[in-house]
């Protein structure tokens, strides 16, 4: 049944829920129990058998309890009008570990550009994690389908599906055929890309800038429509402030963060320096209403940490210590360079390690609240 189980699922966290994916090369149908409730992969009642990935959704804090789940997997046969052909249902029980309330240990993979190996050897380099954090450009474009597999590939064999990972989209990840199907292979939050989750007492919000230049340049032929997404988030950003009793403030909430591919606190030089109005207007809400700990970047391809005083950098308004935590050289051998968190009671921890196995350099940010 290696066709089935290729991968290990990934359980990625998104809003209030786990949603639980795993790729399948061949037809079958999907659910998932935890324990005595069964979650279906389906649609208005109609279970799926056509997608090369199956999704489903599980309470995070019924996930949390049970500390594991079983995913099970009949396989089709033929599926017809009447009297559909199905083989017998097979199952593998999969341990859970939910995030702990201190010392949370993560990994920032971003820009890994269809990398797997050495993605994975920095990490390992960091140690035993607590949650994944994969943060846009992980494929080199959506172009072809079969590129999505480096995904679950890379959280396969770094959480085992035992462990939570956030997962966040990049700008490289907005080009290609299948781009306008990829949510279709990741998670979203009824359909965006952008959402805010809660692992442990780690309360976080996505924020998706899309393409890096105005939609009418000649790179995308007019295939991107990011402005009105944008400002969709602006939008979002303001409902999660009002309910933030039950966000960012709600009980139990130690550590806030805001991820997102493409560091958006900073003006970058032409034709990079789009959409000042509405970055600016993001970190004003953030800065303002969330305080967040730490914002986490990839993009620029560099390792480095940058402080709120730094205003030459913050352009657009500072807002938090920004760590810019991916380094991709692309030559033979490939190089790459990744950052683990360690977030305690006073203090996040930030380690920067590469794919030699090495660690770069370490960098302590105390908490401002």
């Amino acid at each position: 049944m290696s066709e089935y189980f290729k991968h290990d699922p990934a359980v990625f966290a998104v809003d209030k829920y786990y949603q639980i994916m795993m790729p399948c090369e061949k037809a079958c149908l999907f659910f998932v129990k935890v324990g005595d409730k069964v979650y279906y992969d389906e649609s208005n009642g109609i279970m799926c058998s056509r997608n090369t990935i199956h999704k489903v959704k599980v309470p995070a804090a019924d996930l949390d309890r049970a500390k594991e789940y079983t995913v099970c997997i009949r396989p089709i046969i033929k599926r017809k009008a009447y009297f559909s052909k199905t083989r017998s249902v097979v199952e593998r029980v999969y341990e859970f570990y939910p995030v702990p309330e201190s010392n949370v240990r993560a990994y920032h993979i971003a820009d890994a550009h269809s990398n797997v190996e050495e993605p994975i050897r920095a990490a390992e380099a960091f140690g035993t994690i607590d949650f994944l954090i994969l943060n846009g450009d992980v494929i080199e474009d959506s172009s072809d389908p079969t590129k999505f597999m480096n995904i679950y590939e890379i959280c396969s064999r770094l959480t085992g599906g035992a462990k939570p990972t956030i997962f966040s989209r990049g700008n490289h990840d907005l080009r290609g055929n299948y781009a306008e199907k990829f949510c279709d292979y990741t998670p979203t939050h009824l359909g965006n890309t952008y959402y805010s989750f809660r692992i442990g007492n780690i309360w976080g919000i996505l924020l998706d800038c899309g393409e890096d230049k105005t939609d009418d340049h000649a790179e995308y032929g007019w295939t991107v429509a990011c402005h009105c997404f944008r400002e969709r988030q602006t939008d979002f950003l303001k409902e999660i402030i009002e309910n933030k009793e039950k966000e960012y403030a709600s009980e139990g909430v130690k550590h806030r963060l805001v991820i997102s591919h493409n560091a958006f606190v900073h003006r970058y030089s032409p034709p990079f320096d789009i959409e000042q109005d509405i970055f600016a207007e993001w970190s004003r809400l953030l800065r303002e209403n969330v305080k967040p700990d730490v914002m986490i970047c990839g993009h620029a391809h560099e390792l480095n940490v940058y402080y709120p005083e730094n205003t030459e950098w913050n352009t657009n308004g500072s807002l938090c210590p920004v760590v810019i935590g991916s380094k991709i050289k692309k030559d033979k051998p490939v190089y790459f360079a990744g950052c683990g968190y360690v977030f305690g009671d006073e203090k996040i921890e930030i380690v920067f390690t590469d794919s030699n196995g090495e660690t770069v350099r370490t960098e302590e940010l105390p908490l401002a609240r």
